[in-house]
């Protein structure tokens, strides 16, 4: 993951968090604190996802909040509810052999998008630690918002 750099054009909030999971070496920065719209405090788990650019072939580093699956890991491609998918989602359709920073455990994983049956069960654990995505999919009209999974290899 050193060779990684920041995701471009990341919002600032998520290249502070980010900043400071890595400078900690995941002891900061793996339960990240918020508010949410309706003012209530939360606390959810973040991971470090490292993807290889599907253009550039750099590895780009993002923070993403995630619910775990067994020994995997749910992350959610919502961009906020923007109309297209996020970079590193698109990155992982071409390459998805990720690597990935829990707290200060670090492994590689194959990424996967969920169908059907088993990403509407995922879908409802996801909202379970970031309740906003169900405002997010709203927001993003007609584009389903992916739900993946993260199998350690």
């Amino acid at each position: 993951m050193s060779d990684a750099k920041l995701a471009p054009n990341m919002p600032q909030w998520m290249v502070d968090h980010t900043h400071r999971y890595l400078q900690s070496g995941g002891t900061d920065g793996h339960i990240y604190e918020t508010k949410l719209p309706d003012g209530s405090q939360i606390s959810v788990p973040a991971l470090l996802l490292t993807t290889t650019g599907r253009k550039s072939g750099e590895k780009f580093l993002f923070p993403l909040f995630y619910g775990t699956v067994g020994k995997s890991y749910l992350i959610v491609a919502s961009k906020g509810g923007a109309p297209e998918h996020p970079g590193w989602y698109k990155n992982i359709l071409a390459n998805p052999d990720v690597e990935v920073q829990v707290g200060t455990t670090k492994l590689k994983a194959h990424a996967r998008t969920a169908t059907g049956e088993e990403r509407a069960r995922l879908w409802q654990e996801a909202l379970e630690f970031w309740p906003p995505y169900k405002d997010y999919q709203v927001k993003a009209g007609a584009r389903e918002i992916p739900v993946v999974v993260l199998d350690p290899v």
